[in-house]
């Protein structure tokens, strides 16, 4: 039996202001979008660290067919970079991947114009041009079903990690879940804390700010509460049936309290309530301390798929944490007062998109 005849793409082009209805319904409409696709990331990531968004749509016919989301990220320490998408882990050609060879195609053009050496796509269908470095093994993602109630929810969870569920439960923790200016504070006050505690500078203010309001009820942050101290906190997205728990951590004392363990159990039953029936535990780095731990979870690894182009005779940018040139570095910001560490680390972090 003969496929059914498709029109070859009419064009490719470069997406304006006219396009944002239009861009809106279609990622509404199509199974593998990711909240990265959605006009609420790309504008919030915009507003907050100032990385121009470029959408560019494959059309036939007249119709949109595929687009891939963009953000051009300038940073004076990492570089230039067209990526898809900013700050995320996921994004990439949505739509009909027969379109996906030339919307890459014009992804490098762009970089180009822009000056940017490096294009990246985290996600969806990968390039076949052999200018695309392939990744397949450094990152995976962590998806699982949630159970139908609290008590299954605790029983599901391998029984060392229910352990230590238990353990922080005992301490009789408070969580409270909202959006306003008190969750906000509580939240970037420990996160902050715990990515200086990693060595990492903590992202702008501003773009969780941003990411809050652009997704409205679609984002909320849980915090946990020991004697009316904040010692964990997490901002979590929900797309579609899926609860994201995206940008978390721990105080020092949350270890001890297993504080962090209360928290994604205490999410899992929070977004169960709201109608969620899946819990996205996002990507780490293949081998990390963060794999294992969602590992011993229950949560299978899933190996995800990034793709990266330089222009001739470009390196493609490093920002992975674990590379040996940033070893000394990280050692040194573990060190930093917070206070000096929150004034600076933004300025930093804004250009690790």
């Amino acid at each position: 039996m003969n496929a059914p005849f498709r029109p070859p793409l009419t064009s490719v082009r470069l997406a304006d202001a006219g396009d944002r209805g239009a861009i809106a319904r279609f990622v509404a409409e199509l199974d593998g979008a990711t909240p990265f696709h959605r006009l609420e990331w790309l504008e919030a990531v915009t507003r907050a660290a100032r990385h121009p968004a470029h959408v560019l749509l494959a059309e036939r016919d007249g119709a949109m067919a595929a687009l891939l989301p963009l953000h051009a990220v300038h940073s004076p320490l990492f570089g230039r970079a067209l990526v898809s998408s900013g700050f995320a882990v996921g994004g990439g050609v949505l739509g009909d991947a027969d379109a996906a060879p030339e919307l890459f195609a014009a992804a490098t053009e762009l970089a180009r114009r822009l000056t940017c050496p490096t294009v990246e796509v985290r996600g969806g269908p990968m390039p076949e041009d052999p200018a695309w470095h392939i990744k397949r093994d450094s990152h995976a993602g962590f998806v699982a079903p949630l159970a139908a109630d609290d008590e299954a929810q605790l029983t599901w969870i391998p029984r060392k990690q229910r352990a230590e569920v238990r353990k922080g439960l005992g301490h009789a923790m408070e969580v409270r879940v909202g959006r306003e200016a008190q969750h906000r504070d509580w939240h970037y006050s420990v996160y902050a804390e715990s990515v200086r505690n990693l060595g990492t500078p903590v992202f702008p203010r501003t773009l969780f700010e941003a990411v809050l309001d652009a997704f409205g009820e679609d984002a909320d942050i849980l915090t946990v509460l020991h004697e009316g101290r904040a010692v964990a906190s997490v901002l979590s997205l929900y797309h579609r049936g899926a609860v994201m728990p995206y940008w978390g951590g721990g105080v020092h004392a949350a270890r001890a309290l297993r504080a962090n363990d209360v928290m994604y159990y205490a999410l899992m039953c929070h977004a169960r309530g709201r109608g969620c029936d899946r819990f996205d535990f996002g990507r780490s780095k293949t081998d990390t301390g963060a794999y294992h731990f969602k590992r011993n979870w229950g949560f299978e690894p899933q190996p995800l798929s990034y793709a990266v182009w330089s222009a001739d005779g470009a390196p493609p940018r490093d920002v992975n944490p674990l590379s040996p040139r940033y070893k000394a570095k990280i050692a040194l910001w573990q060190k930093l007062p917070l206070g000096i560490a929150n004034r600076i680390g933004p300025m930093i972090a804004a250009g690790l998109a």
